[in-house]
Order: C-alpha cells, then structure tokens, then sequence
C-alpha cells in the first residue's frame, strides 16, 4: 500500500504542477468547503482541474487507473489518512467497487476528514444508496461559457449579462475591447471546454466522446450488446447529418431490430453520460414520451468536430447555453409561434434577420448588439 500512495503522490505533484496559469472564473463562486463533497459534470470541463488546484492536504486518487483498481477504495483512502493525509480526491469514482457503499462509510468513520468525489455521470450519485445525498453536497461544472473562453483566450473578464434585459454598458464595455461575433464563432467551434487551451480540440473532443460510447456507456448498461452500440454510433451519426433535430422511433426501433424501450433506455443513457441533450416539450413528463422532443450534441461543437450539419447549431446552443445557466427548457408545442420556452418566455432562433414570430424575444445569429426584443446570440454565452 505504501508503494501505491507514493505512486499517487507522484501523479498528484505531475498534476498540480501542470494545472493551467488561468483557472475557469466559474470555479471563484464556487463553496468546496464541504467535508463530503460530489463533483458531477461533463468530461473534459475541468472537474479535476478544481479539485487539485484546492487539493492542500489532500491525497488525489485517480479511480479510473490501472494501478488503483487492485485495491478496495476504504483500504486506500484509509491508509492516506494513516500517512496524515487531511482527505481524499477520488476522481472518477464510479470505477472504483462498490464506491458508494465505501464512500458513506469512509464519511461515517472520519468525521475530521474530507472526502471528495468527481464524476463525468449524473447517473453516478442516484445509482448510489440513497444515504448518500443526505451525506455529500453535489456540485454541477457545466460546459465553458463565452464569456469564461474571453477570460481566460484574451484574459478579460466581463460582468455577467442578463440576455433577457441586458446591461447596456457592459454590453458596450465587450463590444470596446473585442469583436464578438469573431471571438464567438471561434468559440462555438472549438472552445466549450478548458482543453482549448491545448491545442488539437477536435481531436480532444473525439476522444471524449470515443470514451463516452465505449466505456461510459457499458458501465452505465452492463448488459448492452454490440447491436445496441452500433444503435447508438447510428443515433451519433444521424443527429450530426440530419437537418432537424429530431428521430424517428418506429423507424429505428424496426431497422436495428430493438423494443421502443430498450431504445429510450439508450437515448436515457447518452443523456446522463452528457453525449446528447434532449429536450422535450413541457407536458411531456415521461421518459418514454419523445414526441415533439428535439435532440441534440450535449456540447455544440460536437457538430463541428464531426464535419456535421451545422444547421443545428444555433438551437443546440441556445438550449445549451439556458440548461447550463440553470434555466428550464422546453421545447414548443407549437413551432408556428416559437423554438423554445425558457422558463416563462417563448423564443424564436435564427440568424441576423429572423423574425420573432409570436415569440417574446427571437435569439439572432450574427448580430452585434441586442435591440428591443431582439437577443444576439453571442449574449446567451455572459449568463455566468
């Protein structure tokens, strides 16, 4: 065991020393003074970023490594606090057995010690025993904002912007120190998340979602078969090449030969891994109810990244942009009158000359400032 922990701190130094000069500006407001403590989010968006760049006293213990997989999660974290460690980081915590059962109990048995935990899964905390969320406050990292890409590419932090009734100076305050609409295409592209940074985004983001369909997936469906990935590759497939983002349940539950359940249990889990985001119309409560619902990438450059329809982007954004910023987000029951209904307000998508229709607002593409119930699209990218 002692062998093991000095392999850790060795990764755990590597780590900290290469952790970036410019953290993510959504990790100031953030309260980890928590003793148990869940980090849920995306891959790729800076969970352990967080966690290490707070890691004083702590050990860091990486659950998806080889080298940690031999031992049982109490025995380690055990030893750490034997060696005067003050807590743990377990990244990934879902790969290590039966986690959860030995995360309460490590809770329960060092009452003056921290434990921590990061997972790329929702699925991960309510597959856990229940006592859990009685023990472990969660914390969500969504994808990177526009306005974190400014500030940490261009080193400027502008306020947070309400779209919905803007701050005009603020809003002349961005416009004065850069382009834009330049500065957000670049982002819309290649910079929802931090490892922008280090280059080769696209084939970043493949990965991830490589480690998405085949390993996430499995884990989350132990008895998937090879016919049901291949399902899910064509679901990735179709939603980058269609037009409208939509798919047809009769038509793949016939063509790859699956039950309409078996299928939403898949779309279910390409949800919870934060492969795909669907979203539904309001009334449409149930799982098993995809009618009307419009899918797409969960991380918008996902369709640029695949060489994909772009025709979709400017949605995917949108609902990306309000889901992330903590809004509800519905489809519309009748697309005569809008696209989405954010909370309370109906909004029309579309680029620098749409209309809005019956909406509220319409969210414009290509336009600089905002008008009188006219949001630039850019804008939805300051709400944090």
């Amino acid at each position: 065991m002692q062998e093991l922990l000095s392999k850790l701190q060795e990764i755990q130094a590597r780590l900290v020393l290469n952790l970036p000069k410019r953290l993510r500006p959504y990790f100031d407001a953030l309260d980890l003074s928590a003793r148990g403590l869940v980090v849920l989010g995306p891959r790729g968006v800076g969970k352990t970023t967080l966690t290490l760049s707070r890691s004083n006293g702590m050990l860091y213990i990486p659950a998806d490594n080889p080298l940690v997989a031999p031992f049982k999660l109490w025995d380690i974290c055990e030893a750490a606090f034997g060696a005067g460690y003050d807590g743990v980081i377990i990244d990934e915590v879902h790969y290590a057995r039966e986690w959860a059962v030995h995360l309460k109990a490590l809770y329960d048995a060092f009452p003056g010690k921290r434990i921590w935990a990061t997972d790329s899964s929702s699925a991960s905390l309510e597959s856990g025993v229940s006592d859990l969320s009685r023990r472990f406050v969660q914390i969500k990292v969504p994808l990177l904002s526009f306005r974190e890409f400014i500030a940490i590419k261009h080193d400027h932090l502008f306020p947070v912007i309400d779209p919905f009734n803007p701050d005009m100076p603020s809003v002349q305050g961005v416009i004065n120190v850069i382009n834009p609409l330049a500065a957000f295409g670049e982002y819309l592209r290649q910079g929802l998340r931090p490892f922008f940074l280090e280059g080769h985004y696209a084939e970043r983001l493949k990965n991830v979602l490589d480690k998405m369909l085949f390993s996430d997936v499995p884990f989350w469906t132990p008895q998937i078969a090879e016919n049901h990935l291949r399902l899910m590759q064509a679901i990735v497939g179709h939603l980058a090449m269609s037009p409208i983002p939509v798919i047809s349940v009769e038509s793949l539950t016939r063509e790859w030969g699956v039950g309409k359940v078996k299928l939403y249990d898949l779309i279910e889990v390409m949800t919870r891994i934060c492969l795909i985001r669907v979203i539904k119309r309001k009334g449409a409560a149930s799982k098993l109810h995809l009618r009307g619902a419009k899918l797409f990438f969960y991380d918008p450059s996902t369709y640029y990244v695949l060489n994909g329809n772009s025709a979709n982007v400017r949605e995917a954004f949108v609902a990306c942009s309000f889901e992330e910023a903590g809004k509800s987000v519905f489809a519309a029951d009748d697309e005569r009158i809008c696209d989405f209904v954010v909370d309370d307000a109906t909004l029309e998508v579309g680029g620098k000359s749409k209309s809005g229709k019956a909406a509220d607002f319409v969210v414009r593409d290509g336009l600089d400032v905002p008008l009188p119930g006219v949001i630039p699209m850019w804008l939805l990218g300051m709400m944090y």
